[in-house]
C-alpha cells in the first residue's frame, strides 16, 4: 500500500507540471504583425500543443524536442532528435529554428516554449566545431558529476543558439519565453542553456568549472574556450529590453501539490528542499539518516511522515552499468536503510525517463538490499559499477511510466510508518 501512495504522489506532481494550464494563464500579448513559436526540451511538444489551443490569433513555428515525446498540433511542426547526446536530426532543427526567426520585423512576437533536455536538442556548434565535437563535449559533461549550472555554462560557450544568442537572432521582434523549469532554484536561463536568456557567467569562469570538474574537450573546442571568440551577449543588451520569461512549471509547485496530498491522509509531509543538487549517492545518505532518526527515534517528525524533495542530483560515472541518478540515489539509499522496518521510497524524474533508460526511476525500501543479495546482486558492487537500473530490474522495483509529457527534474518521497 505505501507504494501505491508514494506512485500516486508521484503521478500528483508531473500532474501538477503539465503544461497545459501554466501556458493558458501566461499567454503573452498579441503583437501587431507576426507569432511565431519555436522550442526546444522534453516537454516542449506539449507545451506547443496548448499553446495551439489557447491561441485564438494566427501562428506558425517549429519545436524540437526527444524521441517518442511529440504531440500533433496543427499549426506548429514537431520534430524529433536525440536526448541526452545532440544527433543530426536536432543539429538540423536547430538551423531551421535560426532560420525561422531571422529577417523579423519590431511589430512581430516569438514566443518561446522552453523545457528541460533542450540543450541536447539544439546542437548549433560555434565556428571551427563539428556536431561530433559537441557531442564528444556533451558525454564528458554527463560523465563529469558537474552541476547543471556548470555544464551549461561550459556548453554555453560552443553554440550559437545558446546563452540569449537566439533571442538576440529574433531581434527587434518582440520574444516571449515561457519555461517549463527543471533546474534547481529554477533559474530560467540555466534551463535549456537559455537559448533565449542570456546566462550568467564569464569565459573566465567556464574555463575554471572545466578544469576544476576535468573536463575532456575536443582540440578546436579547447582553443576557442582559451580566447575570447563567439562570446555570448550580455544580459543587459539592448536587443532583450521588450522580452519577457515566465516560468508555468517548477519542482516548487509539484512538491507542494504532492505534499498537500499527503496530508490529506493524515501523513505528516515536510518538504526539505525543491533545489537538491550533488552526487546522487551522497544525498541519498543524508535522505537516509533522516528516515532513520524517524523510524527509530520518532523525530524530527512524528511517524507517519513523508520526506519530499525535488532539484537535480549528479552521478559521477565510475563503472560501466546502466542507470540513471534518481536509481543511483535509490541504491545507495537502501544500502543505508538495510534491515530498518517501516521505511519506503521512491525517486523517479518528472520527464518519465532516469537517465537514458526506459524507467521513470525506481522504490526501495528496508529489505531492497536484502532481497538483492537473494537474486545474487551485491548492492555495493552494483553501486560501484553505477549499475542501479539491473539491480532494480533483476528485483522488479523499477518505476516505468513513459514519457510524461512535462519536466521538473527529480522527485523524491520517503515515507515512514
Amino acid at each position: 500500500m505505501d507504494r501505491v501512495l508514494l506512485e500516486q504522489l508521484f503521478r500528483t506532481a508531473v500532474a501538477q507540471a503539465q503544461p497545459s494550464l501554466g501556458v493558458r494563464l501566461n499567454l503573452p500579448a498579441r503583437p501587431v504583425g507576426k507569432t511565431i513559436v519555436i522550442g526546444a526540451g522534453k516537454a516542449s511538444a506539449q507545451m506547443a500543443k496548448a499553446f495551439e489551443d489557447a491561441w485564438d490569433g494566427p501562428l506558425s513555428g517549429l519545436v524540437v524536442t526527444r524521441y517518442g515525446y511529440a504531440e500533433a498540433c496543427s499549426r506548429i511542426e514537431i520534430v524529433e532528435a536525440a536526448h541526452p547526446v545532440p544527433d543530426e536530426a536536432g543539429f538540423l532543427a536547430a538551423r531551421r529554428i535560426m532560420e525561422t526567426v531571422s529577417g523579423l520585423g519590431p511589430n512581430d512576437l516569438v514566443v518561446a516554449l522552453i523545457s528541460g533536455g533542450g540543450s541536447s536538442l539544439l546542437p548549433a556548434p560555434a565556428p571551427g566545431l563539428t556536431l561530433d565535437d559537441e557531442q564528444a563535449i556533451n558525454r564528458s559533461l554527463l560523465a563529469s558529476g558537474a552541476p547543471i549550472s556548470v555544464m551549461n555554462l561550459i556548453r554555453n560557450q560552443f553554440s550559437i543558439i545558446k546563452g540569449g544568442r537566439l533571442a538576440a537572432r529574433c531581434a527587434p521582434a518582440r520574444v516571449a519565453t515561457l519555461v517549463v523549469s527543471d533546474v534547481p532554484g529554477d533559474d530560467s536561463a540555466v534551463v535549456a542553456s537559455g537559448p533565449t536568456i542570456p546566462l550568467a557567467g564569464s569565459r573566465e569562469l567556464a574555463r575554471k568549472y572545466a578544469t576544476l570538474y576535468r573536463i575532456g574537450l575536443p582540440p578546436h573546442a579547447q582553443a576557442l574556450l582559451a580566447g575570447d571568440d563567439n562570446l555570448a551577449p550580455a544580459p543587459g543588451d539592448p536587443a532583450f529590453a521588450r522580452n519577457t520569461v515566465r516560468t508555468i512549471a517548477s519542482a516548487a509547485l509539484s512538491l507542494e501539490a504532492a505534499a498537500q496530498q499527503a496530508r490529506g491522509q493524515g501523513v505528516t509531509a515536510a518538504i526539505l528542499s525543491d533545489s537538491i543538487e550533488g552526487e546522487a549517492r551522497d544525498v541519498a545518505q543524508v535522505h537516509a539518516a533522516m528516515a532513520r532518526e524517524i523510524a527509530l527515534r520518532n523525530r524530527p517528525f512524528a511517524k507517519p511522515a513523508l520526506l519530499l524533495s525535488g532539484g537535480e542530483t549528479t552521478v559521477t560515472i565510475r563503472g560501466k552499468g546502466r542507470g540513471g541518478r534518481n536509481g543511483e540515489f535509490l541504491l545507495a539509499l537502501a544500502i543505508a536503510i538495510d534491515g530498518v522496518e517501516g521505511i519506503t521510497a521512491v525517486a523517479a524524474d518528472t520527464d518519465g525517463i532516469d537517465g537514458s533508460e526506459d524507467n521513470a526511476g525506481a522504490f526501495a525500501d528496508g529489505t531492497t538490499a536484502t532481497r538483492l543479495r537473494k537474486a545474487g546482486i551485491d548492492p555495493l558492487a552494483a553501486l560501484a559499477n553505477n549499475d542501479a537500473y539491473s539491480a532494480f530490474e533483476a528485483i522488479g522495483d523499477l518505476l516505468v511510466t513513459g514519457p510524461t509529457g512535462t519536466n521538473v527534474n527529480d522527485f523524491r518521497a520517503i515515507l515512514v510508518r
